[in-house]
């Protein structure tokens, strides 16, 4: 059962990740049936974004259901926003769809993360939450390509179709599978901020922030930076994005193999400073054709390999307030996603080398690694690795998580 629910949340996270990353690919096909510019088009992705950004903060309502509950809730609303969005009949139809289809996204993984931590064997929880991440990773290895061949060969709607009927497998399975683990020990709905008047939490949440602007700042970008400075064929681009999907597999199930054995603040802060080294690598040596597919590779890897520890340390640090804080983590991922975005694009609308990028990228990174080095030195100690320490409300003068031998 323990095995088959993780499946059943990774089924989840495949789906997400398809309908999330799909649409870059998308934006000539969705262009041309509407009638639309392509810059028009992009705003599908935006709207996306923005229904992640508000839909993770509804967890602060739901939750005296138990969580099993919810996240059969989010499910449903997963499978309408993705079916409407491929019968929608205007283009702002289809953004309607799209904003509701993202809606779900951050509270699944929110949500995921916690029932992963709990169904889990003892000693193996952030593996767990890794197992269930690496849907996200393989939906980027092989679901965003197959996708865009579908939109070629048929239509984009046929590919939103094909998300939609996967959501109900991911429903069933999840309905089957998943145990019951009970609900959030509600303290009434203010206690849940009382944990954020601590620096632990901000520290791990600007932290995700500035550590994933680092890496979009290269990655979102990695088409025009491996064409334009290191000479490489556009025809290989999707191999080189092939390649990256199959980094963050593996990247993501090692950090998570090596967070069991040391500890997630740890893990997060080593993988940081990695990514620092390779932003720095590509900006002076990236014109060498190998040195920017394997940091575009890396970087990829290094990505997941850092937010799976970062979304169980905020789980750790946010006792009273775990759908908060969960909540919180994945606005920062979105949030993080969107400023990369921005400066990355900094040499391109500015006439400047490309290599600025991954200088642009390494000082936002290296903000992250900073932050993360001060959870992980000076108050990840402090947390049990047992997150039903959310029945241990941060109302307590020295908030210091009990001892394990306290909590057994």
């Amino acid at each position: 059962m323990f095995m088959r629910g993780l499946i059943a949340l990774a089924f989840g996270t495949l789906g997400l990740g398809i309908a999330e990353f799909v649409a870059v690919g998308l934006l000539p096909y969705i262009a041309k049936d509407f009638g639309i510019s392509i810059g028009q088009a992009g705003m599908m992705v935006s709207t996306y974004a923005v229904g992640v950004a508000i839909g993770a903060f509804s967890l602060l309502w739901l939750r005296k259901l138990k969580l099993k509950t919810i996240l059969l809730l989010l499910v449903v609303v997963m499978i309408l926003g993705n079916a409407y969005t491929a019968i929608s009949p205007t283009f702002n139809n289809m953004l309607v769809g799209r904003f509701v289809a993202g809606l779900p996204h951050g509270c699944f993984f929110g949500v995921g993360s916690i029932i992963a931590q709990r169904i889990a064997t003892q000693g193996k929880g952030n593996n767990a939450v890794a197992i269930m991440v690496a849907g996200m990773t393989v939906a980027n290895v092989f679901g965003v390509p197959l996708g865009t061949a579908i939109a070629h060969s048929f239509s984009w709607r046929t590919i939103f179709c094909i998300i939609a009927l996967w959501d109900v497998l991911v429903l069933i399975s999840a309905a089957l599978w998943v145990k019951d683990t009970g609900g959030i020990e509600d303290h009434g709905f203010f206690a849940q901020f009382r944990f954020l008047k601590h620096p632990a939490p901000w520290l791990v949440v600007i932290a995700t922030l500035c550590g994933n602007a680092g890496i979009f700042s290269v990655f979102s970008y990695a088409s025009p930076v491996l064409t334009g400075l290191s000479n490489l064929s556009l025809e290989l681009i999707p191999v080189v994005l092939i390649a990256s999907g199959i980094s963050m597999v593996i990247f993501n199930l090692v950090s998570g193999h090596l967070c069991d054995k040391f500890t997630p603040g740890k893990i997060a802060t080593i993988f940081q400073c990695m990514t620092i080294v390779a932003l720095l690598t590509l900006a002076v040596f990236g014109s060498n054709i190998v040195v920017g597919i394997t940091v575009i590779v890396l970087i990829a890897g290094f990505m997941f390999a850092i937010s799976t520890p970062e979304q169980v340390a905020i789980l750790r640090c946010a006792p009273g307030g775990l759908l908060l804080g969960a909540a919180m983590i994945q606005a920062a991922f979105n949030l993080g996603n969107a400023l990369g975005a921005v400066t990355g694009g900094i040499p391109f609308r500015f006439d400047l080398p490309i290599n600025f990028s991954g200088v642009l990228g390494a000082v936002l990174a290296a903000c992250g690694a900073a932050l993360l080095f001060m959870y992980y030195k000076f108050h990840e100690h402090k947390f049990s690795e047992n997150i039903e320490s959310d029945r241990t409300l941060p109302g307590n003068e020295d908030y210091v998580a009990q001892d394990t031998q306290e909590t057994k």
